[in-house]
């Protein structure tokens, strides 16, 4: 699984007022409720999936939904992909996409809550990337250092 969506669904479920710390098998994780169909979800502390879970845009990226926590939301699979399948085709001002968004915000600001003390998280989805602090040490290269090498063997032929 990508970092991007482990990040995404930490910090779904750890805003989330439906999941709570939970031990599963031999794990802390967090437990809560689709969003849609309300079906037993977790995901563990760094983020993974543990079945079914999903990082379900409220508002669609098609319609220019973004990854801030406040339009994000767990969904299992079949939910996530009926409703993609469903609304996000249709054009912005379509009332039923319109609808099922409304629904899904006020669900979501619902179950909206600051994160439970003690859990560590990764940074804020949405929120701008801290600068890195000033170093007076070597300026890391970029990756382009193979693309040059690998130029410069070529020219050596």
């Amino acid at each position: 699984m990508r970092n991007r969506t482990r990040r995404l669904l930490l910090w779904c479920a750890a805003t989330d007022s439906t999941f709570a710390l939970a031990r599963q098998r031999d794990r802390t994780v967090l437990a809560g409720k689709c969003i849609h169909c309300k079906r037993k979800l977790a995901v563990d502390l760094e983020g993974n999936a543990l079945s079914h879970e999903t990082v379900e845009h409220i508002v669609p990226r098609t319609h220019g939904g973004t990854d801030a926590v406040e339009n994000l939301a767990i969904a299992c699979a079949r939910c996530n992909q009926g409703k993609g399948v469903r609304q996000d085709p249709r054009p912005w001002s379509d009332p039923g996409l319109q609808a099922v968004i409304a629904t899904l915000q006020a669900r979501r600001a619902e179950r909206m809550r600051e994160p439970p003390e003690g859990l560590e998280l990764p940074p804020r989805p949405g929120a701008p990337e801290p600068e890195p602090e000033a170093d007076d040490g070597p300026v890391p290269r970029t990756g382009r250092k193979s693309r040059s090498r690998a130029a410069s063997r070529r020219r050596k032929r």
